[in-house]
Parts: structure tokens; sequence; C-alpha cells
């Protein structure tokens, strides 16, 4: 697992003691798990009394940090091993990544499940529609007399979720511009299935 040092300090932080009491560090940890897992998280959750004496910015960085461990640890499928030797260099003492790996194998298979539900494909677009719209002023009131392209994407994903319509404002030369890499992109795709 490879963090940034940004979560890398919030972890730092988090495991020291005389920051974070033994009490105030498991229930940041749970509810940075929680807000993970469950996307009806109340954020008061930080507002808890064993936080309260916690600077808010410490607070919110060290649980930036926890859910960022926690999320690159579900995405790497980590095991115990790897999430302590992770956690010793950011300070832990084995205690806390005790605690940090048995919350982590508590939950490990309703992360590994939304983690999985995010998809790794990209959106399709299926059709495109657009219309012309001619500004003629703005909104402070200065003449501009120019038109512009509302452009809108038909997409869907191949797990059949559906998906907003991607909608986009262009100008006559953007949208040359777009359409002409695109022209670009279909021919070198069609000198590519031709080798």
């Amino acid at each position: 697992m490879e963090l940034s040092e940004y979560v890398q300090s919030g972890l730092q932080i988090l495991a020291d003691s005389g920051c974070f009491s033994p009490s105030a560090y498991t229930v940041l940890l749970q509810t940075a798990f929680q807000s993970l897992l469950n996307a009806q998280a109340d954020q008061v959750a930080l507002d808890h009394p064993v936080l309260k004496h916690i600077d808010p910015t410490v607070l919110k960085h060290c649980h930036a940090a926890a859910a960022t461990c926690i999320l690159e640890a579900g995405k790497h499928k980590a095991d115990k091993s790897t999430i302590s030797t992770y956690l010793e260099d950011c300070k832990f003492d084995r205690e806390r990544i005790e605690q940090f790996c048995t919350e982590y194998q508590k939950n490990k298979d309703t992360l590994e499940i939304i983690l999985g539900s995010i998809g790794r494909c990209p959106l399709h677009v299926t059709d495109v529609s657009w219309r012309l719209e001619y500004q003629i002023k703005t909104n402070q009131l200065h003449k501009t007399y120019r038109p512009a392209y509302l452009v809108t994407l038909n997409v869907e994903n191949s797990d059949s979720r559906s998906h907003p319509d991607v909608s986009f404002s262009c100008t006559m030369e953007q949208l040359q511009d777009l359409v002409g890499k695109l022209k670009d992109a279909a021919k070198s795709l069609e000198r590519a299935s031709q080798m």
C-alpha cells in the first residue's frame, strides 16, 4: 500500500496516544468505517463527546487518513500482516494495530462488496442530442450575441445501472475541435483493426 504524505501524517497523529486517547481512537476508527460502509452514516459522529477535546482540523485530517487507509487496504485486499507492517511504519503501537486489524476483518466483506459495486468499466455513449442556443446578454447585462451548442450525451454502463446524462455547453470552435478529435480517434481505431 502506498499512501500520500498527507495521509501518512494523519495516521501518525492518530497513532499518537497524547493526541488520541484509547477511547478517542476507538470512536474515530469506528466512525471512519461507518462513514465508508453506511451511506446514511451520521456526520454528527465526529461530534462524539470523547472527541470534543481534539482540534476539528486535526480530527478531520485523521478521519480522512483512516478512511483512506481502510479503502486502500480493501482495494488491495490487504491481509493482516500487510496492514500491521504499514501501521507500524506510521508509529502505531501493537494495541492500536490489533484494534485496527480486528475492525478491518469485521468489515472486510462489506467493504469489498461496496468497492466491487463501484465498477471499473467506463460509460458508453449510446446517443447524442444537441441544440443551438443564442446568447444575447450576459448576467451583467452586456450584449454578447454569440451562438453556443448545448450537447447531451446519453450514457450507459455495462452493469445496466442508470447514469445521468452528460451535458455540456460549447462554442462552435470547441464543437468543431471535438468532432475533429472524434474523427481522428475513429480513423486510428479503424487502422488498428485492419492490422
